[in-house]
């Protein structure tokens, strides 16, 4: 199949399949939640069909479509794959089509929650595909409102105030984003790679800041903008008020959606635009960011070690993990004297590990949001209080979850240990102050995750409401935990044949770029202060 062929596909399928769920019948709902799944499960296997088109051991972008969409203000269909995109395309359809499966939890109004649910989906996927800053854009936003409907329909108690607060939040982001991509826009025509004329296309830009071609000052408000905007969506400390209301509010399978793979779009976002597009701003941040990604981390942790609301506690660990990935996307040491970059290697490493973050925690923080809904849809609570010899009731069960929340913990052989301890051995090299404080964090994860699995698995006997309702769990729910631990385990064990493989050649390239535009504008303004001196 042609790229340009495979990519739309892949990328529309979901919303085919949103429109074809309104040919049965209203009172079909078991038809439409397998036809759903079916979809989902097609756009699985076509992610997989763009894995074996994809050559790991290139770090351009490959697969490339470019067809004019808007041409008088040179905007364009133009789609493409790396190293960087391809991790999360795989991790966006794994977790739809496992989301999917426990939709089956969702009684209500089935029909308009299963459209949202897709159409969501081809949000998610334009965004790591779109190679053209508006259609990036466009797809950013098409996610908004199908997640503030899922929360806002289908969510707990206090849904509406959840799902505006997340509707604001992400809005604002959006806005600071928009302002950013005008400025990279009307900027463009200053430049002979652009043709002298403004651009959205997101590969000339790139090319044009590795030249320089953008002004320090201008980099570094517009990687300001860019960056709030993304750490919005990571989320990072003081912009992640909105997730743990969102989080506990909503459905079990649109938390699993928001954990797995809406936050790792802030990640994204940052790795894709703002630091290729800004590498002069990237670097005049860098200390700000790995200290804000490692108060992140202790700042989570310690949240979640206060909670007595189960998906409350997971939501705020959230938190915590994806201050690694801020960290890791940061490592970025300049010589002052020399303008070059100090072992870039570990920064290399750094960035390498904030992406395998982002996957593990795609899997962890996932898997650990569907065990609380398991419980939950048969007890109806989440007071961790109220929990308590689970192991004794629902042995499989807890088997499963105790794996997962020991990938969450980061404990080595499973998933979560390599992203992390990659970002902490980078961050040496940056600062060995603020390495020892963020590896600290691994001890705090230790002490929640534990203190958890103390509180709801272990014990003598279940102390809570609805004893009687504390049913083993069911070949479904079985499947779902069973894949989220057998990839926690694969990306635990083999992370290099898996995935980092795959994502080295075009972390080096983008590095080898941002460090070559940085040099560029370096140089200019060592140039102008020495034209400056008496």
């Amino acid at each position: 199949m042609e790229p340009a062929t495979l990519l739309t596909l892949t990328i529309f399928l979901p919303t085919l399949g949103a429109l074809g769920l309104y040919v049965f019948d209203k009172k079909a709902e078991e038809s439409m939640r397998m036809f759903a799944l079916a979809i989902t499960a097609a756009t699985f296997c076509l992610s997989l069909a763009i894995l074996m088109q994809f050559d790991p051991t290139q770090g351009a972008m490959q697969m490339q479509v470019k067809v004019p969409w808007v041409p008088t203000w040179n905007i364009y269909y133009q789609l493409g794959m790396d190293g960087i995109s391809m991790p999360l395309v795989l991790l966006t359809t794994l977790i739809s089509m496992l989301s999917m499966m426990a939709s089956w939890s969702i009684k209500e109004k089935v029909r308009g929650y299963l459209t949202l649910f897709l159409l969501l989906e081809t949000g998610m996927l334009g965004v790591f595909m779109a190679m053209d800053f508006f259609l990036f854009y466009v797809f950013w936003e098409v996610m908004l409102l199908p997640m503030y409907f899922l929360i806002g329909v289908w969510g707990g108690p206090r849904r509406e105030y959840a799902a505006i607060k997340f509707f604001l939040y992400t809005l604002a982001g959006s806005v600071l984003m928009l302002i950013a991509m005008l400025m990279f826009y009307f900027d463009s025509a200053a430049s002979p790679l652009s043709g002298h004329q403004s651009i959205f296309d997101l590969l000339t830009l790139g090319s044009i800041a590795k030249v320089g071609g953008f002004t320090s000052s201008m980099q570094i408000l517009a990687f300001i903008l860019l960056f709030i905007g993304f750490a919005i969506k990571l989320p990072s400390f003081p912009f992640h008020t909105w997730l743990p209301d969102a989080h506990v509010e909503a459905p079990t399978p649109i938390s699993m959606i928001l954990a797995g793979v809406l936050l790792k779009m802030g990640g994204y976002g940052i790795i894709r635009i703002a630091m290729p597009l800004c590498p002069y701003g990237a670097q005049y941040a860098a200390y700000a960011l790995v200290a804000l990604g490692t108060w992140s981390i202790i700042y989570g942790a310690f949240a979640a070690m206060a909670q007595t609301d189960f998906k409350r506690l997971v939501a705020y660990s959230s938190v915590s993990h994806m201050g690694y990935v801020l960290i890791g996307l940061a490592v970025w040491k300049i010589n002052e004297q020399t303008g070059a970059v100090v072992n870039p290697n570990h920064w290399q490493m750094g960035i390498a590990g904030a992406m395998f973050q982002m996957l593990a925690h795609g899997i962890s923080s996932a898997g650990m949001f569907f065990m609380v809904g398991v419980v939950y849809d048969r007890v109806h609570h989440r007071d961790l209080n109220k929990f308590g010899g689970l192991m004794q009731k629902m042995p499989l069960y807890s088997g499963l979850a105790v794996v997962i929340f020991f990938a969450g913990l980061g404990l080595p052989g499973l998933c979560g240990f390599i992203g992390e301890a990659f970002v902490v051995l980078s961050t040496w090299n940056f600062s060995p102050l603020l390495a020892v404080i963020a590896a600290s964090g691994v001890i705090l994860t230790a002490g929640y995750i534990l203190w958890t699995i103390q509180r709801v698995y272990l014990g003598p006997k279940y102390n809570g409401p609805h004893e009687e309702d504390l049913t083993p769990i069911n070949g479904r729910e079985t499947s779902i935990a069973m894949v989220l631990v057998v990839f926690a385990i694969a990306l635990g064990v083999f992370p290099y044949q898996t995935m980092i493989s795959m994502m080295t050649p075009s972390i080096t390239q983008l590095t080898e770029d941002m460090d070559a535009g940085y040099q560029a504008l370096h140089g200019a303004d060592v140039e102008t202060v020495s034209m400056t001196q008496p």
